[in-house]
């Protein structure tokens, strides 16, 4: 699993969202694209097979959580696959279950895309499904020419489903059939960096956004030699983006910023132009390049989860809002 996906999942699975609506939806949809329904005999059972250690932790404490069983969870391994994989099972009150999550009609019919209750939920219950789809089927590619955040569905009808959610969140997505599987992927770097936020992988999108300046900074420096003076100064302007974030968590924080953060980012404000290891031989005490990093992620990430509290601008709809401003 690539590094960038691994990240994001470990932080996904410490997401905890107290709707039960959205709850629902997460778990259903993880059943549903990492698994599914079994009926043999009349009895039903519901089974996910997982990639990630951590996702299967997750799904199996949001079972027991919810609905007050506990699910069997193996790991097992095979000579086709690299790796383990993990599996969670839920045998004992299957179909009770199974229509709870809505993989089951009141017929008692199995639902070949995703359930009506999470089609025609809320934002917050779209998010929860694009979550749980992620984390059961889910990657993220780094910034450049191939840069995606893509999920592999089961079938046609939840591919659909999944790109509903997202057109209902105001995110473009595109939706196709690639060797031999239907997934909807998300290919612009604004709206990946928003359906992170969505999904709740606040650290994923610093993390993203700080790749995708290091991806512009660095083509353009490769380019500086065919490029005259106007040109030089445009490549820069991909460099302010951390410092447009920094102020604008300021001005989200006011006086509640710590005093270790607040000091990164008053360093990265004064010396836009210094790497994060020049900023922290700067301070006092020096700190470390990763330190420095940690810090205005943690300033950036304080600043976005108090917008969101108080419904207004995060640092990245700021920095967004700046360029179209800029434009």
């Amino acid at each position: 699993m690539p590094a960038l996906t691994q990240s994001v999942k470990d932080e996904l699975t410490t997401v905890h969202t107290r709707m039960l609506p959205s709850v629902i939806a997460e778990v259903s949809t993880m059943f549903r694209f990492a698994g599914g329904l079994q009926i043999n005999s009349g009895k039903v059972a519901i089974q996910a097979e997982l990639g990630h250690a951590g996702s299967a932790r997750h799904l199996w404490e949001l079972v027991r959580q919810v609905f007050n069983v506990e699910s069997e969870l193996m790991a097992v391994s095979s000579a086709m696959r690299q790796g383990n994989h993990y599996i969670v099972r839920i045998s004992r009150d299957g179909e009770r279950i199974a229509r709870r999550l809505g993989l089951l009609d009141s017929h008692g019919r199995p639902v070949r895309g995703l359930p009506p209750s999470i089609v025609g939920g809320s934002r917050a219950d779209a998010a929860a499904a694009w979550r749980g789809a992620f984390l059961a089927r889910g990657s993220l590619m780094e910034p450049g020419r191939n840069a995606a955040l893509e999920v592999v569905c089961p079938g046609l009808e939840s591919a659909y489903a999944l790109g509903g959610l997202a057109r209902r969140m105001e995110i473009p997505y595109r939706s196709r059939e690639s060797r031999g599987a239907h997934r909807v992927d998300i290919r612009e770097g604004d709206a990946i960096s928003e359906m992170l936020t969505r999904m709740g992988a606040n650290d994923a999108v610093l993390r993203w956004e700080e790749l995708r300046v290091e991806r512009e900074v660095h083509g353009s420096a490769n380019r500086l030699a065919n490029f005259d003076d106007a040109n030089m100064r445009r490549s820069a302007d991909a460099a302010v983006v951390a410092v447009i974030r920094v102020k604008r968590a300021f001005e989200i924080l006011g006086d509640d910023a710590p005093e270790n953060l607040r000091q990164a980012g008053e360093f990265r404000m004064k010396y836009p132009e210094d790497s994060l290891n020049l900023l922290g031989e700067r301070m006092t005490p020096p700190a470390t390049k990763d330190a420095v990093a940690g810090r205005l992620r943690r300033l950036n990430t304080m600043a976005d989860k108090r917008a969101a509290e108080l419904g207004i601008m995060s640092t990245t709809d700021y920095v967004e809002s700046a360029e179209k401003h800029h434009q």
